[in-house]
């Protein structure tokens, strides 16, 4: 170990070696990857000094990252994500050592990562794009079965694995949604009713590991097709895929119940075989306690990740959550080990685990348990991330339980055209991934429990009863849209009685010539607030700190924030009710008001889109994701009604 260590510090990189000294307060899902990105210091393309394969495991870490990303608006980790896909795609969208002619579903794994570093660097990264859509092309002509299912490869005919529904399914079903309007979900659907159909053990509710239709396979059961045992890791990538392609199918969707049928169906199940005295799964999963079995990390991180997500994105019963909790708890005790420089390591994943092929692999208990195990595999750490993102997520998610937060996309309206030529919203709205949208605060306020939505009517009592937090940002001038909507008297009424009965508004104006103030200051003077005629905190080029604003000690609303990036932004007049809470100079630049049982947030620029949020433009040291998530924290704790 000692020598592992040595040679990982000679190699690192001047940002690596302070990643390779995580703090010990750090959240496991950060620690563990500061580890993975120390280890692999290039990217998780270089394996033991070699260029890897395009391959699941790689794609499996790379999607874990991109969510701890998405926790901590660390660039850190987007880059890494960026470095590793591009030593692999090409300008022209081909992809190296991918070959589609294998119809292997595991190769479709590390499409997620290309949709989404498609999604955040438009217009500029078509090779991301056409990547994904060779992998597409692969998923249109991945041999069938007779009902329709994937076949798991092209060298296992007619044979459909548990593994295989979440190496395709997930990047399948965000494509459909991104590129087909979603007019595929049903057959991604019917991939994982076919998979329960043909694998699941009445007596059990398990999932057998793989099915072969024609009933060739030494390995299968002749009257039923079925593999003869439950491998815990097999059934987690099932599970993870079920809750995974849940983020992309709607609810609106006449079958989406069957999913969460599935899944509603097949946790409980798992849930009886949950090691009583150390939480755990084994390897083995019906047979705890038999000789040569173990308690296993991958399928356990697999677990406790489908359980807790389930639970938190209400599928499941809520009294899942302490299931996963009392997994994820035995997970740090059992299989979380130290080394000598404080990073920390996944002990007791398997290597491998398969059917068929060569050297043959029969499926017994004996050929589950010869399998080698190893420290540190990505099928293991890549579900503990997840999992530890779930239990962080799950330590927050009561503030804003029962809360909606929405934006308004009736005065703030603009579209623009995909690459399909549709029209499209965007520009402050929670969809948006790109730098303009507000897609990464919005997955902040989710993960503080509460709902995001948008409105896009008039405010009226009745378009804002069932909104808690309601955010106006930006109201159109002729020059966004050829028609805005701008705020008329009865809209400025309905917003401040909505206000007075225990709403809670915020304002986001922009700098004079971006935002129309007019209409915008009739409503804000309800509240004591005027969005000034004057532009500050003008910036030249990359000269960030003419942006700098500070935030003042011991700030109720921004404990956790000290200094913000806000360029180019209308100050705030105010008067009684209203106070500032953030001033530069002589300047307000945010300013609150309760006004009646309701609250009043304003701030004169929409300073938390994704370009100020992300860690991709401005240096660390300004602090706007911290300062998204304590507003965001602040603004729900607001809710009286």
């Amino acid at each position: 170990m000692k020598k592992l260590i040595l040679l990982s510090l000679i190699v690192l990189p001047c940002w690596a070696l302070a990643q390779s000294a995580p703090r010990a307060e750090q959240p496991w899902s950060q620690r563990m990857t500061t580890t993975m990105m120390a280890t692999y210091p290039d990217s998780i393309m270089y394996k033991g000094g070699r260029m890897a394969h395009w391959d699941y495991e790689m794609g499996l870490l790379l999607h874990a990252i991109e969510q701890v990303w998405y926790r901590t608006g660390d660039a850190r980790y987007f880059r890494y994500i960026q470095k590793s896909m591009d030593h692999l795609v090409n300008e022209d969208g081909s992809i190296k050592t991918y070959e589609l002619d294998k119809y292997n579903i595991d190769f479709i794994t590390p499409g997620r990562s290309l949709l989404m570093l498609y999604q955040q660097t438009l217009p500029n990264k078509e090779k991301y794009r056409k990547a994904a859509d060779l992998l597409r092309k692969q998923l249109a002509e991945q041999p069938r079965t007779k009902e329709g299912g994937f076949w798991h490869k092209k060298i296992y005919p007619n044979q459909m694995w548990l593994d295989g529904l979440y190496m395709g399914e997930p990047f399948y079903a965000e494509y459909t949604r991104l590129f087909e309007n979603g007019k595929r979900f049903d057959d991604i659907i019917n991939q994982f009713v076919w998979m329960e159909k043909n694998a699941r053990d009445i007596k059990t509710g398990l999932l057998f590991h793989g099915w072969d239709e024609s009933r060739e396979q030494k390995w299968a059961n002749p009257q039923t097709g079925k593999s003869p045992n439950f491998w815990s890791r097999a059934m987690g990538w099932y599970a993870m895929a079920l809750v995974d392609v849940l983020d992309y199918v709607p609810a609106t969707h006449p079958r989406q119940n069957e999913l969460v049928t599935i899944l509603q169906r097949f946790m409980p199940a798992v849930v009886k075989y949950q090691d009583p005295a150390s939480g755990c799964w084994y390897q083995i999963t019906d047979r705890m306690g038999d000789k040569g079995n173990y308690l296993e990390a991958s399928g356990t991180s697999m677990f406790v990740y489908a359980l807790a997500k389930g639970a938190r994105l209400g599928y499941l019963p809520a009294s899942m959550l302490t299931v996963a909790r009392k997994g994820y708890d035995g997970m740090l005790k059992h299989f979380i080990s130290t080394d000598e420089a404080g990073l920390i390591h996944l002990e007791k994943t398997v290597q491998v685990g398969g059917l068929g092929g060569n050297p043959y692999r029969d499926g017994s208990y004996e050929y589950y348990l010869s399998e080698k195990i190893r420290q540190d595999d990505l099928k293991g750490v890549g579900p503990f991330i997840l999992a530890s993102i779930e239990m962080e997520i799950a330590g927050e998610d009561k503030t804003g339980k029962g809360r909606t937060v929405a934006v308004d996309n009736y005065f703030n309206h603009e579209f623009r055209k995909t690459t399909e030529g549709q029209q499209e919203p965007y520009h402050y709205v929670w969809d948006d991934r790109q730098h303009s949208g507000f897609w990464l605060w919005g997955n902040t306020i989710r993960e503080l429990g509460a709902k995001t939505a948008s409105v896009t009517t008039a405010p009226t009592a009745a378009s804002l009863k069932k909104v808690d937090v309601y955010i106006i940002v930006d109201p159109d001038t002729p020059k966004e849209t050829a028609n805005p909507n701008y705020i008329s008297a009865a809209d400025t009424k309905a917003i401040s009685d909505w206000v007075k009965a225990g709403g809670v508004l915020v304002l986001m104006a922009n700098d004079t010539s971006n935002c129309e103030h007019v209409h915008l200051n009739q409503l804000a003077a309800q509240f004591g607030m005027q969005f000034l005629p004057k532009n500050i905190n003008m910036v030249k080029g990359d000269q960030f700190e003419q942006g700098r604003v500070d935030i003042p000690a011991r700030s109720e609303i921004f404990p956790k924030t000290k200094t913000v990036y806000i360029k180019e932004l209308a100050p705030i007049g105010i008067k009684a009710p209203a106070k500032a809470v953030v001033n530069k100079g002589n300047d307000v630049i945010m300013a609150i008001a309760n006004v009646g049982k309701g609250t009043v947030f304003a701030v004169g620029d929409p300073w938390l889109y994704n370009e100020y949020t992300d860690g991709r433009k401005i240096p660390a040291t300004y602090e706007n994701f911290s300062a998204g998530k304590d507003l965001a924290t602040w603004l729900l704790k607001q809710v009286v009604r």
